[in-house]
């Protein structure tokens, strides 16, 4: 029978986490606990602290010594990680559980990096309730605000402590239930912004006629980094990548990159793809008052009170254009390009405040200049929410992953 493994530091928080496994084990599941503590205990874990530091390539008795807090952590984080990575090829594994405070909850996020989506994971945290994409990222983390402090067992500790618990074991015996789909439908990647989504929609909408399941990510640096992630897991066999908006917030230095590597794996894995240009008509900030000041002047859209955006300039466009193109270049499977010549978001068309013909021009250019010669590239009159642009990225996806052309 696969266990529920608790990961935390049994010489801070032994009383909390032996509650939470108490809690656990009261609903018939079995539990390990991981001990990821530096000074010893009363209770050791399952797994040890001494074998978690081994693990992560130190002796226990070295981290004591040094007393370097952010090296222990590192340390432990990586030792549970390979712990947790252990566990899941020996098939033992139903669900992952952590708490603490920052400390607490690196461990516990980093080693629950190696578990796959789908699989529950529950971190009760002191800093849930703020900016959570360093624990998160690109899994499928649950978080639970601890409301006061992980010290000690209290009336309301004791009760936020259970109900997490027990969230985490209706996870574990939904996901161990009957009610399973008899049938999965492959699955299609699809990046999607507000400016974007007639055009997604209307994809989306074609391939699940089609027999296809389209997981839709928002290009929001998260979003585009879980598509990544699932391709590279192997969980996409096909991607339409219509809005590559992340590549401008990477270039300019707005609030939604998705790092260096965005609009890489489907070509690195052969996955095949249909790349478009949505959205790389803006950068995006928060409130006007976060706008750095280096930008004053720009052309400036105020989508909502908490987000600004702002129009890319030629220049921008035309290093844009590059930037697409010499990714999609490193494709290893069949990938094409399709170029909206009417505008590549809702903002940028005829009368709206974006519209920006020298801009597409720009990065129609820097595209065409740079993409490989047997790479296709497609270009429309329309702008990208036009349906016959939506049709033309879902016919193409269809034709390379039915044919491989």
């Amino acid at each position: 029978m696969k266990k529920i493994m608790i990961i935390g530091s049994l010489d801070t928080k032994e009383e909390e986490f032996l509650y939470v496994k108490k809690v656990i084990e009261s609903a018939s599941i079995e539990t390990i606990l991981v001990d990821t503590g530096i000074y010893e205990s009363s209770v050791p874990g399952d797994v040890t602290n001494q074998e978690v530091a081994a693990e992560g390539g130190f002796s226990l008795q070295a981290l004591q010594e040094k007393n370097d807090r952010g090296e222990a952590v590192t340390a432990m984080a990586t030792g549970a990680g390979k712990v947790v990575q252990r566990f899941l090829n020996e098939e033992k594994l139903a669900g992952i559980f952590g708490m603490g405070g920052t400390a607490g909850t690196t461990i516990a996020a980093e080693a629950m990096k190696a578990a796959p989506v789908g699989m529950p994971k529950m971190i009760v945290s002191t800093v849930a309730s703020g900016n959570t994409r360093p624990y998160v990222g690109e899994k499928d983390v649950t978080m639970m605000y601890s409301v006061v402090d992980i010290a000690g067992l209290n009336s309301l500790s004791a009760l936020i402590l259970q109900n997490a618990a027990n969230a985490l074991v209706g996870m574990v015996k939904g996901v161990n239930s009957k009610n399973k789909m008899q049938k999965k439908k492959p699955m299609i990647g699809a990046t999607m912004f507000g400016v974007t989504t007639p055009c997604v929609t209307n994809t989306r909408k074609i391939l699940e006629q089609k027999g296809y399941d389209v997981l839709v990510f928002h290009a929001t640096g998260t979003g585009g980094d879980a598509m990544e992630s699932l391709i590279n897991d192997g969980f996409i066999e096909g991607v339409v990548d219509i809005t590559t908006t992340e590549l401008a917030d990477q270039l300019v230095g707005g609030i939604f990159s998705a790092g260096a590597h965005r609009v890489e794996t489907a070509g690195n894995k052969g996955v095949p793809q249909v790349v478009s240009v949505g959205a790389l008509d803006m950068v995006n900030f928060g409130a006007p008052e976060t706008v750095p000041e280096k930008f004053t002047g720009r052309t400036f859209y105020q989508h909502n009170p908490t987000t600004t955006l702002m129009r890319t300039t030629v220049e921008e466009n035309e290093k844009l254009g590059v930037i697409l193109a010499e990714k999609v270049n490193k494709s290893t499977g069949p990938s094409i390009v399709v170029f909206p010549k009417g505008g590549v978001s809702l903002l940028d068309r005829d009368g709206q405040a974006f519209d920006g013909i020298e801009q597409r021009n720009a990065l129609y250019n820097g595209i065409k200049k740079n993409l490989r010669e047997d790479i296709l590239f497609v270009e429309v009159e329309q702008d990208i929410n036009d349906p016959t642009v939506s049709t033309l990225i879902a016919e193409k996806l269809l034709l390379l992953m039915n044919k491989g052309e």
